[in-house]
């Protein structure tokens, strides 16, 4: 996970996809209220959307669709947290109207109620959702769901498998049933999963509504998968800031060059390793000739005498 994700992102996967019906419209929406900002999910399974708003953006907005009233933006917010939640949760509006709006690859969801006695207004304005908060929100937790539920049915295979073997056992040491109508054939299970779709797809097919299956069950198996999710990902952000293996960290700078040594030559022009020692000793010798120093004293020193001669 990136340490520099929207928290709101976090909070909103922590909340299940819920069915509802918006103006005839069947949808599956998520939402996530704050303090005083919001992000909703939605999605009809032909596309999907969200809007996400802080409060600069929601008092921006309250004022342009309601010019006659004069609030705070927690008074905005508090009101429309109040009338929009009921409705992106499946309950029903109550006393507020909400309609639902498409044009232009935008979908807008409009809510109508009151505030203080006087009309108020707001729309949510949906935008296509980006891919990545799509396979975060949806994706991904539904194939983790089905693996888990592909695990279930093998463990209940297995269970039946053990069941028909008790019960064999049972037989064979003289027990019978009380009651035929409870007597059941040994478990097949290639032949129960054929049995099984032969039946069921059929239903599927012909289902007109086509209503988003997010019931009960699967609600809680999709939060029990995200705060599984979520979890690993508060245990792993320490590591990718401080101790992650897998990241690339700037290389080091290099240390700065040491400053150019100054040759020095002394008085005669001549080399001063090949001066006599016991001669005069310069009192400001300035910075000794460093290793290699010599040899380019003397190349120095061989291209003045061609020049002189």
């Amino acid at each position: 996970m990136n340490p520099r994700a929207d928290p709101a992102d976090d909070f909103l996967l922590q909340q299940p996809w819920l069915p509802v019906c918006i103006d005839g419209c069947q949808l599956l929406t998520k939402s996530w209220f704050g303090n005083a900002e919001y992000h909703v999910l939605l999605t009809d399974m032909q596309g999907v959307w969200e809007e996400r708003m802080d409060a600069a953006a929601i008092e921006h907005r309250a004022q342009e669709l309601n010019r006659r009233l004069r609030a705070t933006v927690q008074a905005f917010f508090s009101h429309l947290r109040e009338a929009a939640e009921p409705w992106l949760s499946g309950g029903g509006g109550g006393e507020a109207q909400m309609c639902v709006w498409r044009r232009d690859g935008v979908m807008t969801l409009k809510l109508k109620s009151e505030l203080a006695g006087l009309p108020f207004h707001w729309e949510f304005r949906c935008g296509p959702a980006p891919v990545s908060l799509v396979c975060a929100q949806l994706v991904r937790p539904l194939l983790a769901m089905s693996r888990l539920l592909h695990r279930q049915v093998e463990e209940l295979g297995e269970l039946l498998a053990r069941k028909d073997e008790e019960i064999q056992d049972y037989r064979e040491n003289g027990a019978t049933l009380s009651r035929e109508r409870l007597q059941t054939d040994v478990f097949n299970k290639q032949l129960y999963t054929e049995d099984f779709i032969q039946k069921n797809l059929p239903v599927l097919r012909s289902d007109p509504s086509d209503t988003p299956g997010f019931n009960a069950d699967l609600q809680q198996l999709y939060s029990a998968v995200t705060a599984r999710r979520a979890a690993l990902h508060k245990r792993r952000r320490p590591q990718e800031t401080h101790g992650d293996p897998d990241r690339t960290e700037p290389p080091e700078p290099e240390p700065p060059e040491p400053p150019a040594q100054t040759t020095v030559i002394g008085p005669d022009g001549g080399d001063p390793e090949n001066q006599n020692p016991s001669g005069p000793v310069d009192q400001n010798p300035g910075t000794p000739v460093g290793p290699g120093g010599a040899a380019q004293v003397r190349v120095r020193l061989h291209l003045i005498q061609l020049q002189e001669n």
